[in-house]
Formats: structure tokens, sequence, C-alpha cells
């Protein structure tokens, strides 16, 4: 007889990779546009906008970097008012799902704009939010869109 499969755990959801969540951790999460879809300029800072709209409410925005084809977050989820802890994949929904309406209008467009999945990974315990914020603030850097970090626009640190 065949066993139903197991509803997976609060702390965890499934697509078709395996998101894992632990409370209190911070997330380095990387989501990429449809079919790798160049974002043009002019809506970067809308997914910037959308990213920011939840810190110190969902999650506490530790920085992100809005590249041409995928955006690179490091946060740490916050609790809810019953003392949960907010969801990765509600989180998640939010910020893309928001974001990318917003930007279909924005450009008079229907479709997509991200892929369905994300990758995410926990921080260890022995690697430093600001330094993961400065290893991805240098990504624009490494692809050769600008020469110092800081001449990049669509970047956000929260410590700047």
């Amino acid at each position: 007889m065949e066993r139903p499969l197991a509803k997976p755990a609060k702390n965890a959801y499934r697509r078709k990779l395996p998101h894992l969540q632990i409370e209190g951790k911070t997330f380095f999460v990387t989501f990429i546009t449809y079919n790798r879809w160049i974002l043009p300029e002019s809506v970067r800072e809308l997914v910037i906008k959308h990213c920011l709209h939840d810190h110190e409410i969902k999650i506490f925005l530790h920085g992100i970097v809005v590249m041409p084809d995928h955006v690179h977050m490091i946060f740490t989820p916050l609790k809810d008012d019953q003392g949960g802890t907010y969801g990765l994949s509600e989180i998640m929904r939010s910020i893309k799902g928001v974001s990318a309406r917003n930007i279909n209008k924005a450009l008079g467009r229907t479709g997509c704009v991200w892929q369905h999945e994300s990758f995410d990974r926990i921080l260890r315990s022995y690697e430093s939010a600001m330094a993961k914020v400065d290893y991805i603030c240098q990504n624009p850097v490494r692809k050769g869109l600008v020469e110092k970090a800081d001449d990049y626009q669509w970047l956000w640190r929260e410590w700047v």
C-alpha cells in the first residue's frame, strides 16, 4: 500500500529544491529573472523598493544587489505578532509577486518576471552577514559593470 506524502515541516517548504528555515538565522537568497530576461534599468529601483518594503516588519534586510538578470539579498526573518518567525515562502512570494506586478505595469507588459524557484542558503554561524553583503556588493565589479561597488546604483546596505 502506498503511503501519502508527508507535509513539509513548518520550518521547511519544498518546490524543486528544499528550503529550510531555522529561527533567528540569516539567509543569502538569489532569485533570477524568467529566462534570464534583462531587467530594464528603469525598473531596477522598483525591485529595491519592494525588497525594502518589509524591512524591519517581516525581515531585517542587511543588503541587496539588483543585477541585470538576478537579485541577491541577505536578510534575517523577523517574528510575527504570534511569536512565530515569518516563513521564507511568504517573504519571497510577497517580494517577487508584488515586484513582478509593478514591473509589468511600469513597462506596459504582461508575463513572468521571475523564475518560480529561488536559491537560498542559511548563513553558517561563523559567517558574517556584513561580510556576505560586501561579497554580493562586489558582484557588479566582478561582472565588469562598474569599477567600484559604490558606483553601482542598484545596491543597498543597511549600514550605509
